[in-house]
């Protein structure tokens, strides 16, 4: 939980206009256009936070629970610096939601995946969400219950040895576009193959923003993802002014 301390540094700040600090996990691949981790990809300002030792094997395949003291350290800094909300690099904190909104003095979205009861609400009557993942083994009944997500949810994702599970797993692999996408894309239209009733897709990693625009090419469905999520969520935080002219 914050203190007194915290709460009047965050009301200070030492970076102006701040909107959303991102706790990133720990890796060392390649950031492409549109990743979460590419300052490019963003049109809000954004700050970055590395939480040390919590890599992709530890959050999807491990116990995520055991940083959620660094999380929290990592995200009161970001507070601290002048951040108005935060974020995380991995769809599979959503465990850890719970915990972070009650010991941090700003909202939190850890997950794209807080999106899927907003989504099913507009969709037309028959349809679901269904969700694109880095790991179906690994996204759980948890997961979702942890973010107010439907559990017969469907859910399809990327082939454990596919390229992208390698560069993004950080088991190594060159980071091919190419070849990201086919199988992305792949993934996608095996998702909406299985079950027709899909009517928007929403990408659970942070990852796979790049490739949106070819998935809702291939599918035709739109196709909802982190950046899409932080850009609303910024623009709650730092609402646009319009002129009285």
């Amino acid at each position: 939980m914050t203190n007194g301390t915290d709460i009047s540094r965050a009301q200070a700040g030492t970076v102006g206009d701040l909107g959303i600090g991102i706790l990133m996990l720990d890796t060392h691949f390649r950031r492409l256009p549109g990743d979460i981790g590419n300052a490019r990809s963003w049109s809000t300002p954004v700050q970055f936070r590395v939480v040390r030792g919590a890599d992709p094997a530890a959050i999807v395949h491990g116990r995520p629970g055991d940083f959620l003291q660094p999380f929290i350290d990592a995200a009161l800094d970001l507070v601290a610096c002048g951040v108005r909300g935060i974020t995380t690099s991995c769809g599979f904190l959503a465990l850890l939601q719970k915990e972070l909104a009650a010991a941090l003095p700003v909202p939190v979205a850890t997950s794209s995946l807080l999106q899927a009861p907003l989504i099913e609400a507009m969709l037309p009557a028959g349809q679901q969400v269904g969700i694109l993942t880095f790991a179906p083994e690994a996204l759980s009944a948890r997961h979702l219950s942890a973010v107010g997500v439907r559990t017969d949810t469907p859910i399809e994702g990327l082939a454990p040895d596919s390229l992208f599970r390698q560069v993004y797993g950080a088991k190594g692999g060159v980071s091919d576009f190419a070849t990201l996408e086919q199988e992305v894309v792949a993934a996608a239209q095996a998702l909406v193959e299985k079950h027709p009733n899909v009517g928007a897709i929403l990408c659970e990693c942070t990852n796979l923003p790049p490739h949106s625009a070819a998935i809702a090419r291939a599918t035709g469905r739109p196709v909802f993802d982190i950046i899409g999520f932080v850009d609303w969520f910024a623009r709650s935080l730092m609402p646009r002014a319009y002129s009285r002219d």
